[in-house]
């Protein structure tokens, strides 16, 4: 090999920064309608901080390390009979911000049940608690970015946020990407959901485009007659980081 192939080589196998968040698309941190975020909002500015190797390198993930019924919440807390509810699928692709699939990414999923309560100790909702449903589970995408679990449509429930608030149907999700700096945690809702318009969590987000990107269309295609409803849901992760603008992190 060339020196030159062999320098060509080395800069296309190490790691590179990632591209900063669009900070206009995501929530600002303090929104009164959104009571809690009053509490938790940070006072200063942000900083910008150079990434480090442990940020842009991350966990690597295999089929392995996974059961065969963890994609399957119908069926993995299973007590003698699966899940009560509507039963669906959700699917989609793994992306980077360059539109190129992430691989070999682990998704975890955790829900409320069909009546909208979680499978915690802390949950004091009136809904009951379903035996065979445990309310979390996590599946691998394959080598073009592909993810699917199945599982129950979750159902909406109250919380103290004013008088009579209710969190739309949703689901939460986790990915990691190929390294920290990718790990991204958002909530899916549903296509058609009155309460989703309402929602002072949702109504925190400035930008209509990021708000219709947390909401899966019903997929028909991709359902199985007589069985399941499918969701089709994609993510985007944080791609390689673009040119530096006057060589300053914050610029891009």
């Amino acid at each position: 090999m060339t020196t030159e192939r062999a320098n060509v080589d080395h800069i296309s196998r190490t790691p590179g920064e990632y591209f900063q968040r669009n900070r206009d698309m995501h929530p600002p941190a303090y929104t009164p309608i959104y009571k809690t975020s009053v509490g938790r909002s940070p006072q200063k500015a942000l900083l910008s901080i150079e990434q480090s190797l442990s940020e842009i390198t991350g966990p690597k993930f295999n089929h392995n390390e996974l059961g065969p019924l963890d994609h399957d919440m119908i069926r993995n807390y299973e007590q003698g009979g699966e899940a009560i509810g509507q039963r669906i699928i959700v699917h989609g692709r793994i992306m980077d911000e360059s539109g190129k699939g992430v691989p070999h990414t682990l998704v975890e999923a955790w829900q409320a049940n069909a009546g909208g309560r979680y499978r915690h100790k802390k949950d004091a909702y009136l809904a009951p608690v379903d035996p065979n449903f445990g309310g979390c589970g996590r599946c691998l995408s394959d080598e073009d970015g592909y993810y699917f679990f199945r599982t129950i449509k979750p159902g909406p429930y109250p919380w103290r946020n004013y008088v009579n608030s209710w969190r739309p149907a949703h689901i939460h999700l986790s990915i990691f990407g190929p390294s920290f700096s990718q790990r991204l945690i958002t909530q899916m809702y549903f296509e058609g959901d009155p309460l989703i318009d309402i929602c002072p969590i949702i109504k925190t987000i400035p930008d209509e485009e990021a708000i219709k990107s947390l909401i899966a269309p019903m997929d028909l295609n991709s359902s199985i007659p007589l069985d399941s409803r499918a969701y089709k849901f994609d993510i985007v992760l944080r791609g390689r980081r673009s040119t530096l603008f006057e060589n300053r992190l914050e610029g891009n």
